[in-house]
């Protein structure tokens, strides 16, 4: 409870910082959010088992020619999530997360894949499992997310990773569609955390293997301690990034700031990963803000 209370302090004193260095700047911060939207694309998707690399997701988003053949449901894939997290940037601040927006969305990220199920619930005899876990019955999935929706609106005196955390893994559990469910939960934290002031965060496919921890946790404990680690790391590095933008610093590899200040690189990675320094990850490198 103390750590995660601590990150929580942290990331409040990152964004009264943020606040601070972005005003008049939203020409800056807009080119920030159109070049991560690639990233957060390869991400989501290769946590669902994509084979597209980074660099195809940049081109396809692009429209540039690939080197191999890539199906059409990856093509769409990526266009299609692209789209919806372009989207969420403006709606989010117009629209209160309901029912209806989650359908929306849902709608817009499956069209041209699965057209059968696209912005819909599941129905009646439509079961789907992830791993060992079976979801709820669909006729209880309504009730579900109205509860998770209310349930978060109610604990608003909570600090965010908490209920970020909880809204993320009782979405999960729930897994209203036959599709998209991962894709479309990532995103709905992001439309939450826009919504609520804060920046959005892209959880990474090299944290695969914790975030399917974190379920795993859940499903067995009912608890949320390895997803608030994923969601308060993930946005501490969010703000890190932005502010080595905002503030003017300039922006090396950690690599090279180990290699500049005779440090062991091991060790400043091992320091990234924790967040306990002012680095993010920027296209899968470790990178760093300095005056």
């Amino acid at each position: 409870m103390t750590k995660i209370l601590n990150v929580f302090s942290k990331i409040n004193s990152l964004r009264e910082r943020y606040y601070k260095a972005s005003t008049g700047k939203d020409s800056l911060l807009k080119l920030i959010a159109e070049t991560e939207i690639a990233e957060q694309v390869y991400n989501s998707n290769a946590i669902e088992n994509s084979t597209l690399t980074l660099e195809e997701t940049e081109k396809i988003l692009l429209q540039i020619d690939l080197d191999r053949f890539i199906t059409e449901r990856e093509i769409f894939e990526a266009k299609n999530l692209a789209r919806v997290v372009s989207y969420i940037d403006k709606k989010a601040k117009e629209q209160e997360l309901n029912l209806d927006v989650i359908l929306s969305l849902h709608k817009m990220l499956i069209s041209n894949i699965r057209d059968d199920v696209a912005g819909r619930f599941r129905k009646e005899n439509e079961f789907v499992r992830v791993g060992n876990h079976i979801a709820p019955n669909p006729k209880e999935v309504i009730d579900r997310l109205e509860k998770m929706l209310a349930q978060y609106n109610a604990t608003s005196h909570e600090n965010i990773i908490k209920r970020i955390a909880k809204l993320h893994l009782t979405f999960e559990y729930t897994h209203p569609f036959v599709d998209g469910n991962g894709r479309i939960g990532r995103v709905i934290n992001n439309y939450i955390l826009i919504r609520e002031g804060f920046v959005p965060i892209n959880i990474k496919f090299i944290d695969r293997k914790k975030y399917y921890e974190a379920f795993r946790e859940f499903d067995a404990k009912g608890i949320t301690v390895i997803m608030e680690e994923i969601v308060g790391k993930a946005l501490t590095n969010s703000y890190h990034k932005r502010l080595a933008y905002l503030e003017g610093k300039k922006i090396i590899t950690l690599g090279d700031y180990a290699k500049n200040n005779k440090l062991s690189h091991s060790n400043l990675i091992n320091k990234a990963g924790r967040q306990t320094i002012e680095a993010f990850l920027e296209k899968n490198v470790w990178k760093i803000g300095i005056d």
